[in-house]
């Protein structure tokens, strides 16, 4: 007797958030900074890059720059963006005082390496794994089959990615541009491939690097 279980295929595209100014005092009230003048361009490219993709549905984190980065692509499918406190990005140290980029880029490396990792004050791979998984195992379980856009930062994407493999860890957050397009495929619950679609207009060259505080 044949198993008559069907796995099926779900998309989810980490759409990382655009330019914006980090702005410490915005973080703490949680609504974090907007995007810039090129963010807000970079947008439009990104609802058309993703309008023929066939999304189902579109979800985000609150905080603006993500929110903002998503939604003309939700105008222009006519849809919602359902709104998920538990992605929103994660701070590796005090948002409170100046952190050296320096400081931060090797706290952002070790926490990849040791999961409960991060600098005073600051929330740990683990920590920000407890709460954003969960969203993600559930939007997998009841959009099984379907297309789902999300809204979201670079620290939480990789870490998002990295519980479902492990590959993905401090490289590939130092590789990403804002904003950025991964399309990753999940068979079931389990992620199977991972595939980039941004680019920058005219050009293929790799991101250029820029300060951690304008990198969230």
């Amino acid at each position: 007797m044949s198993d008559s279980t069907t796995t099926l295929t779900t998309y989810i595209y980490f759409v990382r958030h655009g330019q914006t100014q980090f702005s410490r005092e915005l973080e703490r009230a949680g609504s974090g900074a907007g995007l810039t003048e090129q963010g807000a361009r970079d947008a439009l490219r990104v609802a058309e890059l993703l309008a023929g993709e066939g999304i189902d549905l579109i979800v985000s984190s609150p905080q603006h720059r993500a929110r903002d980065t998503v939604a003309p692509l939700a105008e222009r499918l006519g849809q919602e963006i359902a709104l998920y406190d538990a992605l929103k990005e994660r701070a590796i140290g005090s948002l409170r005082e100046d952190i050296p980029d320096e400081e931060l880029r090797r706290a952002i490396a070790r926490s990849f390496e040791d999961l409960d990792a991060a600098l005073p004050e600051g929330e740990t791979t683990r920590q920000a794994r407890e709460r954003a998984v969960p969203v993600v195992k559930q939007l997998l379980a009841e959009h099984a089959g379907r297309r789902i856009a999300l809204g979201t930062h670079g620290n939480i994407m990789t870490i998002l990615l990295h519980y479902f493999d492990a590959r993905y860890g401090y490289a590939f957050w130092a590789g990403t541009s804002k904003p950025d397009i991964y399309r990753a495929r999940f068979e079931g619950d389990r992620l199977a491939e991972v595939e980039r679609l941004w680019k920058e207009a005219g050009e293929s060259q790799p991101p250029s690097v820029t300060s951690e505080r304008d990198r969230r």
